[in-house]
């Protein structure tokens, strides 16, 4: 998102706000980066459904959900 948002502002656009479903604070460590509309703050879990998958499974889920950890190591 960092590099995408530099490269839009050099294209002068005349402003570039950013949105996500889920917001995952926990991953941004290394480039901090400010969202603008967040639909749902979300734990560093992995994720799943809403289009989301795991070895193509659980895209289709209707909600998103946080796989158990057993499910993919």
């Amino acid at each position: 998102m960092k590099w995408l948002k530099n490269y839009l502002g050099s294209k002068n656009c005349a402003s570039i706000r950013l949105c996500t479903l889920l917001d995952k604070k926990a991953r941004r460590t290394q480039h901090d980066i400010n969202i603008d509309y967040v639909g749902f703050h979300c734990p560093d879990d992995f994720v799943v459904g809403y289009g989301m998958d795991y070895a193509e499974q659980y895209r289709c889920l209707p909600f998103v959900g946080a796989l158990r950890e057993s499910a993919y190591k």
